[in-house]
């Protein structure tokens, strides 16, 4: 395989994204998955570096988001760096009406604006409720889109909910990390509520915030799951599987260590927990249940009708969890 600026940006930053496109994608669209992998690693690293002023950023930010817009508007661009020719590319090669991938460019461009505007600052519930929808709304039509394309999955309320549950368990995970770089993960209103600050990382209350945001992750995992066997392609389910799995082994170890964080988690990256994480992926693709009787695919009802059912689905059980724990 010839390296690309794309597949070299994919490969550096995550190798399990960088072999899941290589091995599972469509073959006809292995080039623009590294495309829209790397055009977004490469603009929210642009945007957490420390170089460069607020005021700068925001610019950076916006040429991207105009971009976008006139790509989709069908205007020629000449004047683009490598990265940005990533997404030229990837919007030129989008003959769908409202496809997939440009659900993935549109939802992921909020999410960067949203991380532009967040640093510094403390974001509400609210607001982490929204984060959240963009990024698994992005990332699971993505999915959708480069892997098993003409075959069916469901379009229900359930179609989000595994990567609401990984982008959970990632922003805990990165806790100390996004601290440093002026990014705040906890709600406002539980440091208000229980008078502590974001760096009160290791103590009770904070704990306890962490064991509901662990106890919902866990709730939407089994949830995707059920929904993954619902999906038709296998290649699909195997790489959300393993998906799953990366962020299953971190929900175990938080759960273990009595959900106090901690600023890294260096074992991630080991032989044997990638050989737990491999058998976590087996353990689902075994346990599959009614793949044998997938239903039809509706037709006749587009995807945003879903992402509203999924937002409710998502605040009620916020609401839930937070009988039991009132700041969660």
């Amino acid at each position: 395989m010839i390296a690309t600026p794309a597949s070299s940006i994919t490969r550096a930053a995550s190798k399990q994204t960088y072999y899941t496109i290589r091995f599972l994608v469509d073959r006809a669209r292995v080039d623009d998955a590294y495309r829209a992998y790397g055009y977004f690693r490469w603009v929210d690293d642009v945007l957490d570096a420390d170089s460069g002023s607020e005021s700068e950023r925001r610019a950076f930010l916006e040429r991207q988001k105009s971009l976008l817009e006139k790509c989709y508007q069908g205007q020629a661009q000449h004047d683009v760096t490598i990265q940005e020719k990533m997404l030229v590319e990837l919007v030129q090669h989008d003959h769908e009406k409202n496809s997939g991938l440009q659900c993935y460019l549109r939802n992921m461009m909020q999410v960067m604006d949203f991380d532009a505007g967040r640093r510094g600052r403390l974001i509400s519930q609210v607001e982490l409720n929204e984060y959240t929808r963009w990024l698994a709304t992005a990332v699971m039509e993505a999915i959708h889109y480069f892997i098993g394309h003409d075959d069916y999955a469901p379009h229900d309320e359930t179609r989000y909910l595994a990567v609401s549950a990984a982008h959970i368990m990632h922003m805990l995970r990165d806790t100390f990390d996004d601290a440093q770089l002026g990014y705040t993960n906890i709600p406002r209103e539980v440091l208000e509520a229980n008078h502590i600050g974001p760096q009160d990382a290791q103590s009770d209350m904070y704990c306890a915030w962490v064991k509901s945001r662990v106890l919902l992750a866990r709730e939407y995992f089994k949830a995707g799951k059920d929904y993954f066997a619902r999906v038709q392609n296998p290649r699909c389910r195997l790489a959300c599987f393993a998906y799953i799995a990366r962020f299953e082994w971190l929900l175990d170890t938080i759960e273990r260590e009595g959900y106090r964080l901690r600023p890294q988690y260096h074992e991630r990256k080991s032989a044997g927990t990638g050989l737990w994480m491999g058998w976590l992926t087996l353990a689902s693709m075994i346990n599959l249940r009614g793949v044998d009787n997938l239903p039809q695919p509706d037709v006749s009802r587009p995807v945003e009708n879903y992402e509203s059912k999924w937002h409710k689905r998502y605040d009620s059980k916020l609401l839930e969890f937070g009988s039991q724990f009132p700041f969660a």
